[in-house]
């Protein structure tokens, strides 16, 4: 497990190009559950990059492979923003540590990788998600949580295909077979989708840990009933733990507070008021 950037925070993040400030806030916890003995989720929320790599289980060294992924993309970390050019770049660098890394075989490791970078495209601020694996993006915005990515597993291609419901998906027992991953010797392939930055949006990433245990009403129970990213955050942990905790469970809660034109400062990431 490496956390890189824990706990709750804010910060203000400045768009030179744009003359605009973006104020976050947002808090992330990650726990190793009832029944794993090691937590093989990885995270990293400072801006611009909040990303959560789930180490894939009953493969060796899933932990070596979630922590490349987000040692990799937070190399960006203090940037103003990030491309997709950026997050590509990052994840095949970490297929490539992940090689080196202790107690790797040569059958390889793997880990999902999914998050929402900063980023300018076309004169907008933009929240770029990425996504290989089953780990999950949401978005919640006036009351309304929409699932942003879709996942690359087994029974998602059975749901897609009419073969089974997603009342089934949800106990198949091939639930946790994905068919895409970052790692294996293999040149990564996410999946991305442009959000437009919008000031009162909440994005929650997270690893199936908690989609195991929540179904999405319970998620957007939560997120609605806790304004404070950090308190969402412990909030939806709980509950997973609570309701059998069968996985490592990790989560990042993150808060567009406010978005800025003119007379932006110097420089491009600085601490918000606390």
């Amino acid at each position: 497990m490496t956390q890189i950037g824990q706990g709750t925070s804010s910060r203000t993040v400045v768009l030179p190009s744009l003359n605009t400030q973006v104020m976050l806030s947002w808090g992330a916890r990650t726990d190793v559950g009832h029944r794993r003995e090691a937590n093989e989720d990885s995270l990293v929320a400072l801006p611009p990059i909040f990303c959560v790599a789930d180490g894939m289980g009953g493969h060796s060294a899933g932990d070596v492979a979630s922590a490349a992924v987000v040692t990799r993309l937070a190399e960006h970390v203090g940037e103003s923003s990030m491309s997709a050019e950026a997050i590509a770049r990052s994840l095949s660098l970490a297929v490539e540590d992940m090689a080196q890394g202790a107690g790797v075989t040569d059958r390889g490791t793997g880990t999902t990788a999914t998050g929402a970078a900063l980023g300018v495209i076309a004169g907008e601020a933009v929240w770029i998600v990425f996504n290989i694996g089953d780990s999950r993006v949401y978005q919640l915005v006036s009351g309304v949580l929409e699932q942003v990515t879709v996942d690359h597993s087994v029974v998602q291609e059975l749901v897609d295909s009419g073969r089974i419901t997603r009342e089934e998906a949800d106990v198949h027992p091939q639930g946790n077979v994905i068919t895409r991953a970052v790692g294996f010797h293999e040149a990564p392939i996410p999946d991305y989708r442009i959000l437009n930055v919008q000031p009162g949006m909440r994005i929650l990433v997270c690893s199936d840990g908690l989609t195991k245990e929540l179904t999405a009403y319970g998620i957007r129970h939560f997120l609605l009933g806790n304004p404070d990213p950090g308190d969402a955050a412990d909030a939806l942990v709980n509950a997973a733990l609570e309701n059998g905790g069968r996985d490592n469970v990790t989560v990042i809660v993150l808060d567009v507070v406010d978005v800025v034109t003119g007379d932006v400062t110097d420089s491009s990431v600085s601490d918000a008021a606390q």
